[in-house]
């Protein structure tokens, strides 16, 4: 299913077309699925951790990346900083702040442009 978030966007909310349906999705619901989306990646980080020293069935690294590039970068940044968890690995470290700065950047750019 591609979903265009381009398609129509406005001020008093984002328009999505599902395969040419469009519905509105409020700030709420952003906010919503923000919230959850980050709480799911900070723990999905601290169990990956847990099952890291118990030798365990891990979660896929390309799985934890897609989790921050999906608006779970902040629960990302903090579940590494926490669980003391992929630290070292460049592109965490440097991918998951260089996703959240992107994110921002466009959220900025987003209220700028459609809160006039």
């Amino acid at each position: 299913m591609l979903v265009s978030l381009i398609t129509c966007l406005n001020g008093a909310g984002i328009y999505v077309c599902l395969i040419g349906y469009p519905f509105v999705m409020s700030l709420d619901i952003v906010l919503i699925y923000m919230a959850v989306i980050n709480v799911v990646t900070f723990f999905l980080y601290g169990i990956d951790k847990w099952k890291a020293k118990r030798a365990k069935w891990r979660i896929q690294e390309s799985a934890l990346l897609w989790l921050a590039a999906a608006g779970g970068s902040i629960g990302a940044l903090l579940g590494m900083k926490v669980w003391h968890h992929k630290t070292q690995h460049k592109k965490f470290k440097y991918g998951v702040p260089a996703i959240l700065v992107f994110q921002l950047s466009v959220a900025v750019i987003w209220l700028y442009i459609f809160a006039q």
